[in-house]
């Protein structure tokens, strides 16, 4: 994967607007982008920051081969000074992010990119697709593991996802959303996310009979016998047959730790079935994995019914977020330098939603100390602190008379510094500790804002200071059009 140049992994604009920009002489003017997304997948409370690694690494290998620079003349539409300038292209700004992990909510920038005009702008597209890609699956993945109450889910949807990156990457953003294993082997070879599997179909088809078939299995894999119970009848033969392979192949050799698999038919009914059966035989030990199209309504419905089910294989509704498959989120200009002043720029929409905030921005975290519950994030000009010891008055943008002043707080800043002058400065966490840290962001929330139906508005407030800024801007540019 890393081998792969993915300089021209652009947007053809970019291409245009850079050549634009260097004829012009603007190619070394500062400009500032924030990302952000508008609404949460599937109506949900809060969404889950991921993609930041690829990002990282894009940038630190972005540069134009001689092949890139042959095909870019091919299309007559560049100078050769621009081309020549391409040949030493480097990112050389600033990047700040959130870290991966962190729950995000709508409006507010997870990624601030501070760069000359021509490099913030020639990297929008990628860092678009890894981080609206990644953050949809983990929140996705997210969904599906706070429905299974506990209980393990294993992402299967390498098969089913669009293309190698899509299964790759999104077994990452799954395992950070908190599954705990993956069908796909590479992303355990390349990202430490364990790999599980045991068989299919075709494995009890391959025998003379279902019987042969799981002792087979559970000589080769004593340590780890899982058998698929439903290639013909699940209560019939699957299951018994399951039981004797059992009894014959790993109790005499004192295995208690064994495991059946169902795929198909009413899950519920046949979980039930199938533990009473096990539990009749000894065997109260063995587990019960499902699979077969679930998404978090179907495992949240089935466990309501009283489903006897250890763990979860989820597929194609999480490697897709087949009932959402589209983040939403957008790279837009906020600010510009002139003469080394930060000078705001905003985007007027005839929708108020796509009205963006304006200007080179933190975002701050505001936690209840008693509690250690996230009240709100208030979005402040760059150079503004928020003062612990003092209290602070938190308002709603849009609905200014909703006020609400909070003391015994403390605050954090969300985005980091990622890239200081095109230099990395941020070391990328372990997988499984980026995984723990979006469990632990995660606990800091409501469970109101945690609900599928109807969750809470979580506040993401603007500073009076950034608030007279948006606002002078819209006033000035509405005297301008009219």
């Amino acid at each position: 994967m890393s081998n792969v140049n993915n300089t021209l992994l652009c947007d053809f604009y970019e291409l245009t607007m850079a050549n634009g920009y260097f004829k012009l002489g603007k190619k070394d003017e500062i400009a500032y982008f924030d990302v952000f997304f508008r609404n949460v997948p599937d109506g949900g409370g809060f969404a889950i920051a991921a993609g930041l690694e690829q990002v990282i690494n894009y940038v630190k290998e972005l540069k134009f081969t001689d092949d890139d620079i042959e095909f870019l003349r091919g299309k007559n539409m560049f100078s050769e000074d621009f081309l020549a300038f391409l040949r030493t292209f480097r990112f050389t700004g600033d990047i700040y992010a959130v870290p991966e992990g962190t729950p995000i909510f709508p409006g507010e920038p997870f990624m601030t990119v501070r760069a000359p005009s021509v490099e913030a702008q020639f990297i929008e597209t990628f860092i678009l697709l890894s981080l609206n890609h990644q953050s949809l699956i983990a929140t996705k993945a997210n969904r599906v593991v706070r429905a299974a109450e506990g209980r393990p889910v294993a992402e299967f949807g390498s098969r089913r996802a669009q293309g190698a990156d899509g299964a790759i990457l999104g077994a990452r953003a799954a395992y950070i959303g908190g599954c705990a294993a993956t069908a796909c082997t590479i992303s355990e070879r390349d990202y430490a996310i364990p790999a599980t599997g045991t068989m299919a179909h075709s494995w009890v088809q391959m025998f003379d009979n279902e019987y042969d078939a799981f002792v087979s299995y559970c000589e080769t894999y004593p340590e780890n016998a899982t058998l698929l119970v439903d290639t013909y009848d699940v209560l019939k033969s699957g299951v018994p047959n399951a039981i004797r392979a059992f009894k014959e192949v790993l109790v005499p050799k004192g295995i208690t730790k064994c495991g059946i698999r169902l795929d198909s038919g009413d899950i519920t009914y046949l979980s039930k079935k199938a533990r009473k059966m096990l539990d009749e035989a000894g065997l109260t030990e063995c587990k019960i994995v499902v699979s077969n199209s679930l998404d978090e309504n179907i495992i949240r419905d089935i466990i309501r019914q009283g489903a006897a089910i250890d763990s979860f294989g989820v597929g194609e509704r999480l490697i897709t977020a087949k009932s959402h498959p589209v983040f939403g989120g957008v790279y837009k200009l906020v600010a510009k330098e002139e003469d080394g002043v930060v000078v705001p720029k905003i985007k007027i929409s005839e929708n108020p939603e796509k009205i963006t905030n304006p200007h080179f921005k933190k975002v701050y975290r505001i936690y209840d100390k008693e509690t250690g519950i996230a009240i709100a994030d208030q979005l402040c000009v760059y150079d503004e602190v928020i003062n612990e010891d003092e209290p602070l008055e938190l308002f709603d943008p849009t609905e200014t008379w909703k006020t609400k002043t909070v003391t015994n707080y403390r605050v954090r800043e969300l985005l980091v510094p990622i890239f200081k002058g095109g230099v990395c400065v941020y070391e990328t966490p372990h997988i499984a500790d980026i995984q723990k840290y979006c469990k632990s962001e995660i606990d800091t929330l409501w469970d109101e804002v945690k609900r599928f139906e109807n969750p809470h508005r979580y506040y993401v407030d603007l500073s009076h200071k950034l608030w007279d800024i948006k606002h002078s801007l819209l006033v000035n540019r509405g005297a301008k059009k009219a």
